[in-house]
């Protein structure tokens, strides 16, 4: 199914999202890499807030390109989404909800999304330029020492990206897999009739 979302992600708007479903997000969305995130979960620890409010967020995992004269950003294309893994399950404990980026997640992170309502959104890896002209406004906001991977507040436009991982714990990559291998053992066994 296709859906216009608007920013922020709230518990209720997104129980509204299934895996496989199709989202244009339109609003404010933040940015950050393991270094980043790595940096946030160590000031939690420490008791120190975060630089931006954490509530309803979704993090784009990207490190973008410098801009070039006229644009607001250079290409920005999703990070593999493994590498945040070992620190998501704390930023949706203060409560973040969203995450886009590519690839799978690990069991502990589906949880934390199972238990803090999350949604991760599969943006396409190597479509960085296309992803780039949905961003309206860029924005540093902290971490500047760590270039590429510092924290950028974005305000994006009709941003295309698939539900990869709803708040129920459906995973399309498995969903996927699974109605793939069942067509595949289904049309073997119409061969051999």
């Amino acid at each position: 199914m296709e859906k216009h979302i608007a920013l922020p992600l709230t518990k209720e708007l997104a129980e509204t999202l299934h895996a496989g479903d199709t989202v244009y997000l339109t609003g404010t969305i933040y940015t950050s890499r393991d270094a980043g995130h790595k940096r946030m979960c160590e000031a939690l620890e420490r008791g120190e807030k975060l630089p931006f409010n954490p509530e309803d967020a979704t993090i784009y995992y990207v490190g973008p390109t410098p801009a070039k004269p006229g644009q607001v950003i250079g290409s920005a294309g999703p990070t593999t989404s493994g590498r945040m893994d070992a620190y998501a399950p704390t930023l949706m404990s203060v409560g973040a909800r969203g995450m886009i980026g590519k690839g799978a997640r690990l069991p502990e992170v589906v949880e934390a999304m199972k238990k803090y309502k999350g949604v991760y959104f599969g943006a396409v890896g190597g479509a960085g330029a296309l992803l780039a002209r949905c961003i309206k406004k860029a924005e540093l906001i902290a971490y500047e020492d760590l270039g590429a991977e510092a924290l950028r507040r974005l305000y994006v436009e009709n941003m295309p990206l698939v539900v990869i991982i709803d708040s129920e714990g459906r995973n399309l990559y498995e969903e996927g897999r699974s109605a793939y291998l069942m067509s595949v053992h289904s049309g073997r066994h119409l061969k051999k009739s």
